[in-house]
């Protein structure tokens, strides 16, 4: 078992079963506000597919697009799937070519290791994971799933 695979198939997959989760919600309940993470569960999930976005970019050396209008829960899978593919494939190949530990500029100006970035977004999305899993429970949303790393 390679632990980047376990990691990067781990957490496409949970974001992927949170989003369906939340299939049948209305506008309003994916636009309510609560007291955590980006306040709304639409909020929340569009934070986290936007980091793995920029954070696949920059790695890259691409422009980050941030021109997002359309905001459905569609929309919001289809850019998952696509976003978390670039990801996963960059960060294999980051791998497979034995350069986690090379370094890059970050967004900020920074130097980050690719390695360092990886684990950074893997972590980042499943603190919101567990924001989401708050929001949903909160949403009355039953059968909640487990996604912990241990699955």
């Amino acid at each position: 078992m390679d632990l980047l695979d376990r990691l990067l198939d781990h957490a496409r997959w949970a974001t992927a079963c949170l989003l369906d989760l939340s299939r049948d919600l209305t506008d309003a309940q994916l636009d309510q506000p609560f007291d955590v993470g980006h306040r709304t569960l639409r909020a929340t999930f569009e934070h986290m597919i936007f980091n793995v976005e920029v954070w696949t970019a920059v790695m890259a050396g691409q422009p980050v697009d941030e021109q997002r209008d359309d905001r459905s829960l569609a929309a919001l899978v289809d850019r998952h799937e696509h976003s978390y593919a670039a990801f996963a494939a960059f960060a294999r190949r980051v791998r497979d070519e034995r350069r986690l530990d090379d370094t890059f500029v970050d967004h900020f100006g920074g130097r980050m290791t690719f390695g360092g970035a990886i684990i950074h977004v893997v972590l980042h999305d499943a603190e919101h994971r567990s924001e989401a899993l708050h929001i949903l429970e909160r949403l009355g949303v039953p059968d909640l799933p487990e996604v912990d790393h241990a699955l």
